[in-house]
């Protein structure tokens, strides 16, 4: 029972993480569109996300720990061990990717468009990556 519960708040986890980045798309679109209020609001929304993700996936990981410590696989299954290379490169992504380009586009006087574009190519290439790492979780494929 306590297997099914930890896995419960898994699966939130990852649907906490990945779904919020959804709204991001038309966010980044209408930021290429500097307003005289500076799209403070789209800004804090972006920047919300971003937090709501990082904050999910702490639960994500915590939970995956405890999933693999009394479940059935170990720290040496190659899906485990391939979701975890994607996950180190995520989290160094994801560090990188949002919080400096939210910053400069804060400080920007032009070339909203630029770093727009920039934020929309990033929240693709993330939740390519979130999406890697859930295919590994769900088809759980034997590589080694």
């Amino acid at each position: 029972m306590l297997y099914k519960v930890i896995l419960y708040i898994h699966i939130l986890s990852v649907i906490s993480s990945i779904g919020p980045f959804v709204i991001l798309f038309p966010i980044a679109k209408k930021l290429e569109v500097r307003e005289d209020s500076g799209n403070e609001g789209y800004l804090n929304v972006f920047q919300s996300v971003v937090r709501l993700a990082k904050h999910a996936g702490h639960v994500l990981v915590g939970s995956g720990v405890v999933l693999v410590i009394i479940g059935p696989w170990t720290w040496k299954t190659a899906w485990i061990d391939m979701t975890l290379i994607i996950l180190a490169a995520s989290l160094y992504f994801l560090a990188r990717a949002f919080s400096p380009k939210l910053r400069k586009y804060r400080e920007q006087k032009e070339g909203f468009r630029e770093t727009a574009d920039s934020l929309r190519n990033a929240v693709y290439i993330y939740m390519a990556l979130l999406l890697i790492m859930l295919w590994f979780m769900v088809a759980k494929p034997v590589l080694w």
